[in-house]
């Protein structure tokens, strides 16, 4: 248990006053960088490679990330017995985060979560299944309110029921609870219920934070946040993947790409071949301001994130962060800028160039 004394505010009443930056997209980054792999996308770093995980967190956290999510996204028994490693599932989570506390303790007024997931196993027409994963999502809370957690964060469920047995089991630990949900194409959980009345009975069951994460990009995400925004009256988050989803392909696992010269092996863009259809930081700025706008602030981005898509968002809200010394000064580009000792016959090659 951590001897730390909690003198930050509670999420809530930073809600209250304003935006909360929350950095999510662990899995795709780590993977991007070489300490993780696609398809398993199961979080060893935390022990094989700490210091890259250490140093991801921190990356996010100048960029403007309030939350520093400890990484234990699909660090679950089930997962670790599929990848045949379930004697590491004790020490990765413990290990996370460790690593997650150390980070937000560095920076005055961070928070830190512990974090369940979809299990990929629940199945509403089998209670020893949802046992299961009521137990999975038990010890990784219990292992969290341990290491220090300020705050449990359950995510990128599809299921309704398995939404609402990770908000009951979150709930349990006395801290606030954050639970955003991720709607596959058929524009409703996956065992029928709708997307807007899932996140009503989440705001019922006492979630402090519902909403969407993951899955979709801006475009198929912000209707959605609109309807369940006017259907709530507690904080609602907003965390979208930042690639160009559509209402033909609501959703990153079918996006298409007919434009590739040579597609994945696997057949999908999904997961390793999404880059194309990336969007753009401006795009993943607007959506941020569009979504406080309709008083939402509970923000971040999902898979695909990057710690410059992340002060994208910060700053989209009027927030200045430590890595925004380092955001874009167009006036000194030696193409397009008008900084008066560039040459104006090389700022003039940006018409033909």
């Amino acid at each position: 248990m951590s001897d730390r004394t909690p003198d930050r505010t509670s999420l809530t009443d930073r809600l209250d006053a304003g935006p909360v930056i929350c950095a999510e997209g662990f899995l795709f980054e780590l993977e991007r960088r070489g300490y993780l792999t696609a398809g398993e996308f199961v979080p060893e770093v935390a022990l094989e490679y700490p210091e890259a995980l250490r140093a991801l967190h921190v990356d996010y956290q100048r960029a403007g990330s309030d939350i520093v999510e400890a990484f234990t996204y699909n660090g679950h028994r089930e997962k670790m017995r599929v990848i045949g490693k379930e004697d590491l599932l004790e020490p990765l989570n413990r290990a996370a985060l460790q690593i997650a506390r150390e980070v937000a303790d560095a920076h005055p007024g961070n928070l830190m979560a512990g974090n369940i997931s979809n299990s990929n196993i629940w199945d509403p027409a089998d209670p020893q299944r949802q046992r299961e994963v009521r137990d999975m999502f038990s010890e990784m809370v219990g292992w969290a309110v341990e290491g220090g957690a300020d705050l449990i964060i359950g995510e990128t469920f599809y299921y309704a029921g398995e939404a609402l047995a990770a908000l009951e089991i979150a709930k349990s630990s006395g801290l606030p609870v954050v639970l955003t949900i991720a709607p596959m194409a058929q524009n409703e959980m996956t065992d029928g219920v709708g997307i807007v009345e899932t996140c009503q009975r989440l705001e019922q069951g006492g979630a402090d934070v519902v909403g969407m994460n993951c899955f979709r990009g801006p475009r198929t995400m912000l209707p959605w946040l609109r309807e369940i925004r006017a259907a709530v009256s507690c904080h609602v988050g907003a965390l979208p993947i930042p690639y160009r989803t559509t209402d033909a392909e609501p959703t990153f696992f079918n996006l298409s790409d007919p434009g590739a010269d040579v597609p994945a092996p696997h057949g999908r863009t999904f997961p390793t071949a999404l880059d194309p259809l990336y969007a753009n930081r401006y795009e993943v700025g607007a959506f941020a301001h569009q979504a406080a706008e309709l008083g939402i602030n509970y923000l971040g981005v999902c898979c695909g994130a990057s710690p410059m898509l992340i002060r994208q968002v910060a700053e989209a809200v009027g927030r200045t962060t430590e890595a925004s010394r380092f955001s874009e000064k167009m006036q000194n580009h030696f193409m397009y800028g008008d900084n008066e000792r560039l040459p104006e016959h090389i700022v003039a090659l940006g018409d033909r160039a």
